[in-house]
Parts: structure tokens; sequence; C-alpha cells
């Protein structure tokens, strides 16, 4: 290889022209794979050659095989799951964070990500109405953040009842409590296995999956002992949001730690015709929010955040001779992760809303939940279909019927393409979930939808 010429340049200039056609074909492309992964694993399997490729073959290869089993989840006709697309600066700033190669784990190593970082967690604090004083780390995505969240959580518990976690473990310790709403999201068992605290006590919830604060109380006034109370900022079926404010109180009555999971509802509170649906959630001890969902940046990119920064650092936190430490900041990004070595992920969060503005992040969120309505609306109108819950945010579930038909309709959805929306189960019923997650989904893509839902009724109905 010549002096100068190290491979990047051919490269990037392959990678940009396939992004950017990616990117030009999600507005018109089918949005489920045409292949399958057992279809591409001879694609791409097979015994390593033993001479390489130069890197902008690899590239060219890459893109063009991997073509037909790739989602157009960034697609504004995409609303399956709980899944966003990709602002533009979002995307770019992440291209840089790769490029950078920054370990962003220590501040002193790396002083511009980690500024970068803790101006963006300052942002999130401000727009959530969350306080100030709270520490923010980024992690991988919403599990992470809930498993953070409340690992400060089982730390705080069980230093205040006398018991030392680092120094004699879980073996023994007093017994932590763990009560959820009976709506929650799963990842927030998976965070409680993960910590070993066991299986949580389910508390009953209303028609719309909100938790309901009388049955809370009578749960922990049923023991005694260290508690952990989650709530949910957004049920991924319904959208409804708990009600923190008599939770909480309820909650605090009782001594108990409260984490909130809010994936993609924690945003609601950016948005000044959304935020009463976050009334009292400021006053919970830990959130966990993953803005990849409602903030649109790449994945990779949870969001914990802790009312009590030394319960976090003492969860998280390490001491190692040949780490240097930053002695004049507010300490290190690895003291509020699981994590060590890590990308300098809040780069894209703070590229997001530093582009976006307060104004702009309102109304993208404002957007979404606008959307959604007018999807539930323009679903109403069908002869058919039936729309079961309250639809307040960005969440629509959807029915036609009996559950076979239901099921049919959700298929031929997926076999048409034009646009996708995953199957569920809620309230005994199989239905069409509809997750409006995504910036670019506007009047037209609201349009399609209602159409394609619509057109797959019509089609299950004469079969």
């Amino acid at each position: 290889m010549a002096h100068g010429d190290d491979g990047y340049t051919p490269a990037l200039a392959a990678a940009a022209q396939h992004a950017q056609a990616w990117l030009d074909s999600l507005s018109h492309r089918p949005v489920g794979p045409s292949l399958h992964a057992s279809e591409l694993a001879a694609v791409f399997g097979g015994p390593l050659p033993p001479a390489g490729m130069p890197a902008d073959e690899v590239v060219n290869f890459l893109a063009n095989a991997a073509g037909p089993g790739l989602m157009a989840m960034p697609s504004g006709r995409f609303f399956g799951w709980v899944i966003g697309g990709t602002l533009p600066a979002a995307l770019a700033s992440d291209w840089l964070v790769s490029a950078w190669d920054q370990n962003a784990g220590l501040r002193y190593a790396t002083p511009a990500t980690a500024a970068i970082e803790e101006a963006a967690g300052q942002w999130v604090l401000e727009l959530l109405g969350l306080p100030s004083t709270a520490d923010v780390g980024f992690v991988t995505g919403a599990t992470m953040a809930n498993f953070t969240g409340m690992a400060a959580a089982r730390w705080r518990l069980l230093a205040d009842a006398g018991w030392d976690l680092d120094r004699d473990g879980l073996f023994g310790a007093p017994r932590i409590r763990c009560f959820v709403g009976r709506e929650r999201h799963d990842t927030v068992d998976l965070g409680l296995r993960y910590l070993g605290l066991g299986q949580p006590t389910q508390v009953p919830a209303d028609g719309q999956g909100r938790l309901v604060p009388a049955a809370l109380d009578a749960a922990l006034a049923a023991g005694t002992g260290p508690a952990l109370v989650c709530l949910q900022a957004g049920n991924l079926h319904s959208g409804a949001f708990d009600p923190f404010t008599e939770a909480i109180a309820v909650a605090r009555k009782h001594g108990a730690w409260v984490h909130v999971d809010g994936a993609f509802g924690l945003w609601a509170a950016a948005a000044p015709e959304l935020r009463h649906l976050m009334r009292g959630c400021e006053e919970a001890d830990s959130w966990g929010t993953d803005a990849h969902k409602t903030l649109n940046v790449p994945y990779d990119c949870g969001i914990a955040i802790v009312r009590d920064p030394s319960a976090l650092r003492a969860a998280m936190g390490l001491h190692a001779s040949y780490l240097v430490h930053d002695a004049e900041g507010p300490g290190d990004p690895f003291e509020k992760v699981p994590e060590l070595s890590r990308r300098a992920r809040g780069v894209p969060v703070w590229a997001a809303l530093k582009s976006l503005g307060r104004d702009g992040v309102a109304a993208q969120v404002g957007g979404l939940a606008s959307a959604a309505t007018a999807i539930a609306q323009g679903m109403a109108a069908l002869d058919g279909v039936e729309v079961l819950n309250d639809v307040g945010y960005t969440q629509v579930c959807l029915a036609f019927g009996d559950d076979d038909t239901t099921r049919a309709v959700t298929a031929r959805i997926i076999e048409e393409g034009r646009v996708w929306m995953s199957g569920s189960r809620w309230r005994d019923r199989d239905i069409l979930r509809v997750s409006v997650s995504n910036w670019h989904t506007s009047d037209d893509e609201v349009a399609i939808a209602v159409d394609a839902v619509r057109s797959a009724l019509a089609a299950v109905r004469n079969s």
C-alpha cells in the first residue's frame, strides 16, 4: 500500500453511495425483506477465504448482497413494534463517532465526547422536566437503561437496610420486594432477572394497562422490607401511562424506590400538548428510555437517568490504578453505565437535539401522536375494524372481528408490503398493532396505512 493510501477513501465513498441509495429507496420500496436469513446464509457464509478483498469491494458486496434481506425500518410506512427512524444529523454524527473511534469511558482521555454527552444529558433532563442534578448514562437501549436504574435501586435499598452489597453479594441479603404493573414490558422482568431480584409481584391494571394505585398500596402493605416499584410511561399496546402522582405517593408511603420504564413514552414530557401524560413522573427515583424510538437516533442509544448519583456510581463504577481520572469534572462516563469500553453513543443524541431544538423536539413528538390519532380515526371509519385502545399517544390496536380474521389481515398486510404492522395479543384477543415512531410519517403515510388495511381486509373477506 502506497504511503498515504490507507484504503479509507474508496471504502467510505462506496459506503456513502450505498447509504444514500438505500435512503432514497425508502419512499417506494416494499417494507418487508424479500429473502429470509436462511437464504442469505450461503451468500455471506461458507469457509473463510484464504485471501482478503479490498475494502471498497467488501462494502459493495455487503450492500448489494444484503439489500434483499433488509427491512425498511427507517420508512415512514413502518409501524411495527416500537422502532423509530434516524434523523439526518443523528445519522451523520453517528458516522463521525465511528470514524473518531473514541473509547468514551474516560473523561480525561476523550474530553470532546465526554463534554458532548454531558451537554446532551443536561438537555434531556431539561426537555423531560427531570431533576437537573440527576446522573445521565448512555447505554445500549431501553433494556439496559432499566437495568441500570434498577441496579442503582438495588444498591441504595440494600445499603439503607444495612447490607454491604459490594462486599457480601446477594446471598443472605434482605429480599427486595419488586412490584410491577400487570401490563409492564417484559424487559423490566429481564432486568430484575439480571440483577438477581427474582420474579416481581404483579399489580392489577385497568382496561388500558395502567397500574391501579390502590392495588399497589395493598400489595406493598402485605409485606415488609426494601421495595422497588416499576412504573410505565407508554404501554406497549395502548400507549397509556401509569398514574404517576398517585402511584408514587403510594410508593413513598411505603419507602419504596420508584423506577419508570419510559422506553418510548418518556418523551411525551417534551410536547406541551402531551405533557399531562407525564404529570408526577418527575418525582420518581430513576428513569429509562431509548433515544432510538421517539427521538429517532441510530440504534445503540438507551438513556439511564438516576436521581441519586451516589447510588448509580456505587452500582456501576470501579477503581483501577491504570485508569486516569479527570479530577476537575463531574465524574467519568463509565461510572454511570454497565460498560468500561464503549462508543460515544450520546453524540447522536446531542446532534438530534441540536438540530431540532426544543420546539423541534416538541413538534416531532406531537407529530407522532397526531399521526396515530389520524390513523385511528381512519381505521375506525372502515367497516369491520375495531380500535381497541384509547388513542392518546402513539399506539393503535386494531381487531377485525374474530382472531382468525385478524391474523389473516395481518398476514395479508405484511405480504402486500406497502406498510408493516405487527401482530400481537392484548386483552385476550389477537390484534394488529400500529406503532407510530418515525419522523418521516406524514399525512401521505397515514393515508397509505389506512388504505393498506382496507385493501387487506377486503382481500381476506373475498378469499
